[in-house]
């Protein structure tokens, strides 16, 4: 059995589809939040998924006692320093085409900047902010009439739809590819977040 462990500081927006992805395969999911108060941590416990308030303080302790296969970051919002990156593989999701537009606010400045082409990357975390060597990408086209409320429903859309399988990737060990990224079954006015149509979601989004 696979062992990842997934932190977050509020929402983790990502949280819900990585769970309902693993749900039917060989993998146990732990939540983690230095919030004692999250979103995540709530949605976690609505799910049925092992959760833990961790202080940011103590990471290092945490999971140097312990051996996660994956670290998978879903909206954390303390940069990670050396000491604690170095006991695992960390990840993380951000919403552009890294490295552009790196750090917050990256949908909306990739938006208004006039781009057309931007997209998600999904990258090893180090303690350069949103530096760490890329894993994947995947871009989405920005035509001119696209209102920004489409545009940012698409990228979390696309994460929804990215994250669970570079995870799986990296826990059977094999390399990312275009043809491994499956089409959502979701209808387009969910944007992928389906928990908010349907009574089987926690309703985190």
């Amino acid at each position: 059995m696979k062992r990842i462990a997934i932190i977050g500081s509020g929402r983790g927006d990502n949280f819900e589809a990585i769970v309902k992805y693993f749900s039917e395969k060989n993998v146990e999911i732990t939540c983690l939040s230095d919030n004692i108060n999250s979103d995540i941590l709530i949605c976690a416990k609505k799910l049925g998924i092992k959760n833990k308030y961790l202080p940011f303080e103590e990471n290092a302790e945490y999971f140097g006692a312990r051996n996660f296969d994956l670290i998978v970051l879903c909206e954390y919002a303390q940069n990670l320093p050396d000491d604690v990156l170095e006991l695992g593989k960390f990840i993380n999701i951000h919403p552009s085409l890294l490295p552009a537009f790196k750090g917050k606010d990256a949908i909306s400045r990739s938006y208004m900047s006039g781009v057309k082409v931007s997209g998600v990357t999904v990258h090893w975390v180090t303690d350069e902010l949103d530096g760490g060597k890329i894993i994947a990408q995947y871009p989405i086209l920005i035509p001119n009439l696209m209102h920004f409320d489409e545009f940012e429903s698409e990228i979390y859309k696309l994460e929804d739809i990215l994250y669970p399988k570079v995870i799986e990737c990296i826990l059977e060990d094999k390399v990312f590819d275009f043809a491994d990224l499956i089409v959502s079954t979701c209808n387009s006015t969910c944007s992928g977040k389906c928990s908010e149509n349907d009574n089987g979601g926690c309703g985190c989004h």
